[in-house]
């Protein structure tokens, strides 16, 4: 029996050290000026000194940038991006010179800004920031359905990420499993709702589009759940499931340049910077969480990687952005939508992108 134990150890060691190496092949020996710790350092900075994009109130693509230099100043020990990003946020609590401009709706759109504080909280051990944040994740179940699912539920795709990672940092915040709950039982229903047979998803059910940033919400958030969900919890079995599905079916539609299009299965639309980025950081996080196959997924993440960093310009801005994009029943509304550069949309899930490389 000795024997059998030792042999199959010496398997399950020789399995990891396989998988480690041909993650060496993935996710290293970058291109000059492709490395993640550079290319995640130059956007993250530049996001510390830009201004408000929206002088009025917190965008939620500004919050989703925050939260990704957060955790990017987070794995690679940068104290000094860290405080500059903290510093960035301090206008915003009580009293300070910045408070009019926090989003005061009850709607996911703005419920989202509790994330930047809430990561503060968790990277400082800072509890006014948690209790900010918190504020904003409990505020989005004050007045839930009968089904049990956040009043604010709409079954648009970006709630797929907006809604479902306030609840999933508030977990992370406080270790409160009614947190993680929410945010599993809110995926599955979308998931039930919006994805199609091919494994894509509509932007909303009235919207027979694969709009590409649209999906791109949809794959990072189910990595960022997956991440956290434990192997007993009874939706990780619904949403590991139409997180492979989905991630098979982008393997189809990638482009030899890495990039995925504004209208994913539209050979007509042009390549997308904010959508590719979040299909590279879903692949990237199945990858090493062991969700995807290596070998199958691996070299599609990193053409992703390497293809969105070719998209970053000498102001460390990202390139061929879509504008901001409310649904509508109109093929030509989508295949018309406006280039951005530095659009806080794309900078964002760059930010994640580098991050997964380096965890």
């Amino acid at each position: 029996m000795k024997n059998g134990i030792l042999i199959a150890t010496s398997l399950c060691l020789l399995g990891g050290s396989v998988a480690a190496q041909a993650q060496q092949s993935w996710f290293t020996n970058w291109p000059e000026g492709y490395a993640p710790q550079q290319v995640g350092k130059r956007v993250a900075e530049h996001f510390v000194t830009s201004p408000h994009q929206q002088p009025t109130t917190i965008h939620y693509s500004e919050a989703a940038t925050w939260y990704g230099a957060l955790t990017f100043a987070t794995v690679t020990h940068d104290d000094a991006l860290r405080q500059g990003l903290v510093h960035r946020f301090d206008p915003l609590l009580p009293g300070g010179s910045e408070v009019g401009i926090i989003p005061p709706r009850a709607h996911v759109d703005d419920e989202i800004f509790g994330i930047v504080p809430m990561e503060i909280g968790i990277e400082t051990s800072d509890a006014k920031y948690k209790a900010m944040g918190l504020h904003f994740a409990d505020r989005q179940w004050e007045h839930p359905q009968p089904d049990g699912l956040s009043g604010e539920t709409r079954y648009w795709i970006d709630d797929m990420y907006m809604l479902t990672i306030l609840q999933l940092e508030a977990y992370r915040a406080t270790h409160d499993r009614k947190y993680l709950d929410r945010d599993a039982k809110e995926m599955a229903a979308y998931l039930d709702k919006l994805q199609q047979p091919n494994g894509l998803f509509y932007h909303a059910p009235d919207v027979p589009f694969f709009w590409g940033r649209g999906d791109g919400w949809v794959a990072a958030g189910m990595a960022e759940v997956l991440g956290e969900l434990p192997a007993d919890h009874p939706q990780r079995p619904r949403i590991l499931k139409g997180y492979r599905t989905m991630m098979a079916a982008l393997l189809k539609y990638q482009g030899k340049d890495g990039m995925w299009r504004q209208l994913i299965d539209h050979d007509d639309a042009w390549p997308e910077s904010s959508s590719s980025a979040m299909f590279a950081y879903a692949l990237i996080s199945g990858v090493k969480n062991g969700w995807l196959d290596g070998p199958t997924y691996g070299p599609a993440a990193r053409r992703a990687w390497i293809g969105i960093a070719g998209y970053i310009d000498q102001n460390d801005n990202i390139t061929s952005v879509c504008e901001g994009t409310g649904k509508l029943n109109s093929l030509d509304y989508y295949l018309m939508r406006r280039r951005r550069t530095g659009d806080f949309h794309g900078q964002a899930p760059v930010l994640w992108a580098a991050t997964a490389l380096l965890r």
